[in-house]
Order: C-alpha cells, then sequence, then structure tokens
C-alpha cells in the first residue's frame, strides 16, 4: 500500500515523463514570494510523516523557514543553492521542508498538534530567515519533547557557502553527536 507521499510523487514523476537534470535545477520565485527548488520536499506538511519519508529514503529531514522579500534567502537561493557541489549534496541527502516564517498553512507537529507556519516556528523559537532546523532520524521520543530539544542541530541565518555545506555534512555524518559544530568545522579545514 502506497503512503500518500508515494502516491504524490509516482503521480509527480510519471507526470513529468522523467526528473529535471540537477544541472536544470532553478530557483522559482512561488506565489507565496519563498524562493522555491524543485526538489524540495512536495508534502502533505505532517512533520511525523516527512520525516519517517526522509530516513526511509536515506536522507535527513530538515525545514527551511524563509520569508516573503528576505534577501539572505535570496542569496543563499541565487549563489549557495546554484553551486553543483553544495545543491548535489543537499538534494541526495536531505528531504528539505520549506515553510513560510509568517504563514499560515496548517501544520502537524511531531506531538500530533496542528499550528499554522507562524506558530510553529514560533514554538521552534525561529526567530529570523533563513532559518534550518535539522531533526534526528526517528520520531521515536520527539513527541515528548518540545522546541529546540527536538532538533540535532540548527543554522540559524545564512553562513558562507563552505560553512553552509558542511553544516549539512555535520548533520549527515552525525558530528553533532560527539562535537559542537564550530569545534567539528575547524577540525574539517
Amino acid at each position: 500500500m502506497l503512503t500518500r507521499r508515494q502516491a504524490v510523487a509516482a503521480v509527480g514523476l510519471s507526470a513529468l515523463g522523467l526528473r529535471a537534470s540537477p544541472a536544470a535545477a532553478k530557483p522559482t520565485l512561488g506565489e507565496d514570494g519563498l524562493y522555491q527548488m524543485d526538489w524540495y520536499l512536495e508534502s502533505f506538511l505532517d512533520l511525523p510523516e516527512d520525516l519517517a519519508g526522509a530516513t526511509a529514503k536515506g536522507k535527513r529531514f530538515a525545514i527551511l523557514w524563509g520569508l516573503k522579500g528576505c534577501p539572505a534567502c535570496k542569496r543563499m537561493h541565487e549563489v549557495h543553492l546554484l553551486d553543483p557541489r553544495i545543491e548535489a549534496y543537499i538534494r541526495d541527502n536531505f528531504d528539505i521542508l520549506h515553510l513560510n516564517h509568517i504563514g499560515a498553512r496548517a501544520v502537524t507537529d511531531f506531538d500530533g498538534r496542528k499550528l499554522g507556519e507562524k506558530a510553529l516556528g514560533e514554538s521552534y523559537a525561529v526567530r529570523f530567515t533563513p532559518t534550518i532546523q535539522f531533526f534526528p532520524e526517528r520520531t521515536t521520543g520527539l513527541a515528548a519533547l518540545s522546541g529546540q530539544a527536538r532538533e540535532v542541530a540548527r543554522m540559524p541565518g545564512l553562513l558562507e557557502p563552505t560553512a553552509f555545506l558542511a553544516m549539512f555534512r555535520y548533520v549527515r555524518e552525525k558530528g553533532y553527536e560527539t562535537t559542537p559544530f564550530p569545534e567539528w568545522l575547524k577540525k574539517q579545514v
């Protein structure tokens, strides 16, 4: 039996016939004013389902918070995510859910509560954009935690491209289990 996510993906891929080549990935500006990449997660906005889906594909789950008119969001999409090395690493290793910092779409949190995007961001103390939240591979125990305690790492603001990619590697390689990111980053240089 297919999950909702698998059904949506199957319909989308069959309608396209094939996936766009990595070199063709360009950000587009959505009606909500947020930049989107064609490989961002198409979601029913159910965080436990999104996390489980990412893990089932061998990927990590992250939420990217954006805002219409955010200059750092624009730079991230037009510089960082157009670097083929950065874009390919993130696309291949992460499911990214892009949420609107002031949005109203209902999102089901890990504890089952449905909150608007803005209220969800407030519950996680997301203060500015872009912010990227990284979550563990399993939902086990997340409902009992609240806010940032559910995250394994967070990128508050936009890092320079090298450090930006390093943060994704840090999460993928589980560097957070042994070392804070600034110390881990020093060892990588």
